[in-house]
């Protein structure tokens, strides 16, 4: 007989992350690669493996095709199961309206409606947030969502524990609301805080970003090289599990010179990599520098171009003496720096060059 489960989880893996641009123009955020041999969505599937929590629906909506494709029957993440694992729950119309649906051990001891992962995070980047002003016990008392002028920097970080009765009950009551936005932040979790729920914040310290943006998803990836950042990948206690690959092991030239950098399966470097990330499959030729940037799978960067602060996405070619992106102290105006990003399948031409901010997709070539 089946043990019930007292917790499932569900993954809202819908967005479609458009702050990402030409990184999300054909595939959803969560299957954004990360971190050399991963995508975004192995961290809450791992995380809810390691956490005891073997049902796990996840919710699609935009571009959905690849991120299925990935995530297969849940058998690299121990979730090929006959009771629980793995659910892909896919939009579907219904006859009535014909409309796609709209919706995006602390919670039990505080008898908590709802429980909220919180985060401290920097003032300067607190309107990007949903964010919580607390009481002392820490019960949520109000809350901004991404405002200008904020007043807290406790953000959400989109983790919720809900108890089942009552989030069955307000997403009923939001979706006969024909004022709502069908929003969690928007609409869900203020209306159970203005019924008077109870509703408390749990304070995370571990590591967390946000990868909703270029900046922060590059951050997120040079993190990973910085030996300051708690995020170690190698905790065999903490194992991050993903679908990889059957490829070839890396290969390192002889005239290659590689320095604090990760370099996945089946690459090949023969020119210069330093603080930087490669993805399987991805070739260095001789004579081409790669510093401070994330390079995708597939990706050829090919004699004398020069990549730098940089993001290439997947099967991307930049051809010879290209050069994508700059060092932020060789830009004179500080406000025009940013991370250069290639999109997935381009081709920069022959000593072309991609400047700094710069965002490069196959519709611009």
């Amino acid at each position: 007989m089946a043990r019930k489960m007292e917790c499932i989880a569900m993954l809202l893996a819908g967005g479609q992350g458009s702050r990402l641009g030409v990184l999300t123009k054909n595939i959803a955020k969560p299957a954004v690669p990360y971190g050399g041999k991963y995508r975004i969505i192995d961290f809450p599937l791992s995380n809810c493996v390691n956490s005891g929590i073997s049902t796990v629906g996840i919710l699609t909506q935009y571009q959905p095709l690849e991120l299925n494709d990935y995530i297969g029957n849940g058998q690299a993440w121990d979730l090929d199961r006959q009771d629980g694992g793995v659910h892909m729950l896919s939009p579907y119309q219904q006859i009535k309206g014909m409309e796609w649906y709209k919706g995006t051990a602390n919670a039990k001891q505080n008898n908590a409606a709802c429980t909220i992962a919180m985060l401290e995070v920097p003032w300067e980047e607190a309107s990007r947030f949903g964010l919580m002003v607390l009481n002392d016990d820490n019960s949520i008392a109000s809350f901004e969502e991404k405002p200008k002028n904020p007043s807290s920097n406790k953000a959400s970080m989109g983790v919720y524990i809900f108890t089942w009765s009552k989030l069955r009950q307000y997403l009923i009551d939001d979706e006969n609301n024909p004022d709502s936005s069908n929003d969690f932040g928007h609409d869900v979790i203020p209306a159970m805080h203005s019924a008077g729920e109870r509703m408390f914040a749990y304070l995370f310290d571990g590591y967390w970003k946000d990868v909703g943006t270029i900046d922060s998803l590059w951050e997120a990836n040079l993190d990973l090289l910085n030996p300051k950042v708690d995020l170690d990948l190698s905790d065999n206690t903490w194992k991050i599990y993903s679908r990889t690959p059957v490829v070839p092991p890396q290969y390192i030239s002889d005239t290659a010179d590689v320095q604090n950098s990760m370099v996945a399966e089946g690459s090949k470097v023969f020119g210069e990599v330093d603080y930087s990330v490669l993805f399987h499959n991805v070739t260095v030729e001789e004579g081409a520098k790669v510093r401070y940037s994330i390079v995708m799978p597939g990706a050829t960067i090919k004699k004398g171009a020069d990549v730098e602060y940089a993001i290439i996405a997947e099967d991307a070619v930049i051809n010879a003496g290209a050069k994508v992106g700059k060092r932020p102290e060789d830009v004179e105006n500080r406000e025009e720096w940013g991370v250069a990003v290639v999109g997935a399948g381009v081709e920069i031409a022959e000593g072309g060059e991609v400047a700094p901010k710069a965002m490069i997709g196959k519709e611009d070539k």
